[in-house]
């Protein structure tokens, strides 16, 4: 399957038993129809599916509801930091020697703690299922929540690496039989803005003086990076960072040699008013956020807090924050109790973003 970064996984036949996938750079896996069915068939195909009465989710939700103040977490790892992929040749293949060959994640957590969120909002909101696929694609939002319900962890991360991640925005090393994929960076540029066309915004601008080199521009932003608002240092400083960049204002003209006024006009979503919102947050202080609004309004539409993704820099480290049912959990996949029940909202001291759904 290929996806829009160009990166192919390409299927061939070796014999009525084998299967063989080919991996960046190059490398050919191969292995049972089993270990690779989830990459080349389509969910709910096939005789490698686990039976489930609940989906992952339904047993976090559950979970949610019965916990006790003396089991604060979920009963099992959830996307944990890194994974190995191990797939074992067939004997008819490799002349009976059997070969094992192993893809190994590093540093997932630039995209784990969006990917849980993902699945938490893709899971809550079956019009937002329907939705995503227009952006995202068919086959990837149903192979996703299928393999996060298989509890299929590093199959995920490698499904959004190789569907939605270019080449350029991972390190990538062949030790012998082994594939070593790095994701050290930034989450934004790993995981946000490879969100296809989800967040495109476009904002015209005019300016009054009939002599301006550039008297009309369009700016088209893929992602929404907010800024510290300079009129409002006090109440909602989230909704007036917003408004400063959506809502229609004057300025005066920057262009060289120019003195007239440039008139931005309402910034406006180019595909409608999407699912959910990211908000870059990596330009605020702690001591810059009084508070963050449960509420929030984008470009005339109404939006509620779905959660957050807290960045460390001592650790430089990712982790995230949601709510359930109006309950806080807090998912670090570096911890073996990854999935924690919290008594209270987290405390958002080191955002890196923040996470609103549509109403």
């Amino acid at each position: 399957e290929g996806g829009s970064c160009g990166v192919r996984c390409s299927r061939r036949v070796i014999d009525a038993d084998m299967d063989a996938i080919t991996v960046p750079y190059g490398v050919t896996v191969v292995g049972t129809a089993c270990d690779v069915h989830y990459f080349l068939k389509q969910p709910g195909k096939g005789h490698c599916q686990p039976e489930r009465t609940k989906t992952l989710f339904e047993e976090i939700r559950a979970s949610v509801t019965n916990n006790s103040n003396e089991d604060r977490s979920f009963w099992r790892p959830v996307l944990p930091w890194g994974g190995v992929y191990t797939i074992k040749a067939g004997r008819k293949a490799m002349a009976c020697t059997p070969l094992y060959v192993r893809i190994t994640l590093k540093n997932t957590c630039s995209i784990d703690g969006f990917l849980m969120l993902l699945y938490v909002i893709l899971s809550e909101n079956e019009n937002f299922r329907r939705e995503l696929p227009s952006y995202l694609g068919k086959e990837f939002v149903e192979r996703f929540l299928y393999l996060m319900d298989s509890c299929k962890f590093t199959t995920v991360k490698l499904l959004w690496i190789w569907d939605k991640m270019e080449k350029c925005q991972y390190k990538s090393e062949i030790h012998k039989a082994s594939l070593e994929i790095d994701l050290f960076g930034n989450e934004h540029e790993n995981f946000t803005r490879n969100l296809e066309n989800l967040m495109s915004t476009i904002q015209e601008t005019f300016c009054s003086n009939g002599r301006c080199p550039a008297r009309s521009q369009e700016d088209q932003r893929k992602t929404i990076i907010i800024c510290p608002s300079h009129d409002s240092l006090l109440g909602d400083v989230i909704q007036a960072a917003v408004d400063e960049l959506f809502c229609p204002r004057t300025e005066l003209c920057e262009e060289l040699g120019c003195n007239g006024q440039r008139e931005f006009t309402q910034r406006i979503f180019c595909h409608d008013a999407p699912p959910f919102v990211i908000l870059n947050m990596e330009q605020w202080k702690s001591e810059e956020l009084p508070y963050v609004p449960y509420n929030l309004a984008v470009a005339k539409q109404r939006y509620t807090l779905e959660g957050a993704t807290l960045f460390s820099k001592e650790e430089h480290h990712y982790s995230a924050a949601f709510m359930i049912d109006g309950n806080w959990m807090h998912y670090d996949g570096l911890r073996t109790e990854n999935l924690v029940f919290l008594n209270k909202p987290p405390e958002l001291l080191l955002l890196s973003s923040l996470v609103y759904i549509r109403d």
